[in-house]
């Protein structure tokens, strides 16, 4: 998460002397979703002191917000009444407050808001279809046996098994002559039931013959990026496991297939760009997502690098892991879709 507009202050003294000027921005610590509270009811409570503008994350803790009133006045009486007491309205907790110092004006950094995760039907992607509990409590625990005790590949934040093809993370494709032979029985039953799979068009043939698996460790996400084109064909399935997370999806009106965040390093940081189109869903255990159509070839997916996650107001925590199975068809020849802006094949 991008932090907001506002540098952290100095740590907490005994008292208040020692502070930036007033201001109508306040840097409240023990206080956000990983403690219970949410934004809207970090707002109602400071209300109580005057107009609150916003209220928004002060980093990627979940712990510590930052509050903007309209007026200062508004600002100095919620910290003379809240900081270093219990707050009644939030639950009891004892608030540590600060003027909030403002980031230098030569690197101001934008506050991050994710969007509202929605089901995938609420979305309004084409191509994008969510199926929850497609396997079994079960079946999950077989999958993850399966695939625990064969080799892991380690990588800079996460752990991968490839079968069918290997991925080649330097280029972002495949290489199509270096066949590793079929995909493991373990995911037999999976490969049955994505037949009928919503959004599944009828065709002759595999419809996948690539597996990637990657483990995801607590706060570990996927930087946003389109599946190369040339690389797989239309319909990518991507099973998850063990936990749920976010998966936001992108759309750069104006950007290439290789996205800006994806060319610089940086996630959240792209969202400044004013053309982008950000919506988001949720994806629980043993749930399966389809990308096809539009959704796969024309937007971003990226998995926010967090530990916890807001759904409709609600904190859900991620697992110590997150396992997913990404089933794919390897594309043979030169991708010919509607959507030349993001494609590698038709970009010049």
């Amino acid at each position: 998460m991008a932090k907001s507009g506002y540098t952290r202050p100095p740590p907490m003294a005994e008292d208040t002397a020692a502070v930036p000027a007033p201001s109508a921005v306040l840097y409240v610590a023990n206080c956000g979703p990983a403690v219970g509270l949410a934004h809207d009811d970090v707002a109602a409570a400071f209300g109580a002191f005057g107009e609150v503008e916003a209220v928004s994350a002060a980093d990627d803790s979940g712990a510590r917000v930052i509050v903007r009133f309209r007026e200062p006045g508004a600002a100095g009486a919620a910290m003379a009444a809240l900081h270093g007491r219990p707050c009644g309205r939030l639950s009891g907790r004892v608030l540590h407050i600060r003027y909030s110092v403002p980031a230098p004006p030569k690197a101001p950094a934008a506050v991050y808001a994710p969007p509202v995760a929605l089901s995938s039907s609420e979305l309004g992607i084409p191509g994008i279809h969510l199926v929850e509990e497609f396997v079994t409590p079960a079946e999950e625990q077989e999958l993850l046996a399966a695939v625990d005790s064969r080799p892991w590949k380690r990588l800079a934040k996460r752990r991968v098994q490839h079968y069918g093809y290997e991925f080649l993370y330097e280029t972002r494709n495949v290489d199509s002559k270096q066949f590793l032979g079929e995909l493991p029985s373990f995911v037999s039953k999976i490969l049955d039931k994505i037949v009928t799979f919503p959004g599944v068009k009828n065709r002759t043939g595999k419809l996948v013959d690539q597996l990637t698996v990657n483990e995801y460790p607590c706060g570990v996400g996927l930087s946003p990026h389109i599946d190369t084109h040339s690389a797989f064909e239309e319909m990518i399935f991507s099973l998850s496991l063990a936990g749920p997370c976010i998966m936001e999806f992108r759309q750069y009106r104006k950007g290439s297939w290789r996205a800006p965040s994806v060319v610089s390093g940086a996630d959240e940081g792209s969202i400044q760009d004013p053309q982008c189109i950000r919506k988001a869903v949720f994806l629980p255990p043993r749930s399966m997502l389809l990308m096809s159509g539009e959704g796969r070839y024309a937007w971003h997916h990226y998995i926010p690098h967090h530990k916890i996650d807001d759904v409709a107001g609600q904190v859900i925590k991620r697992n110590s892991r997150r396992v997913s199975f990404t089933l794919r068809k390897v594309r043979m020849g030169l991708c010919e879709c509607e959507h030349g802006q993001f494609c590698d094949s038709q970009s010049k």
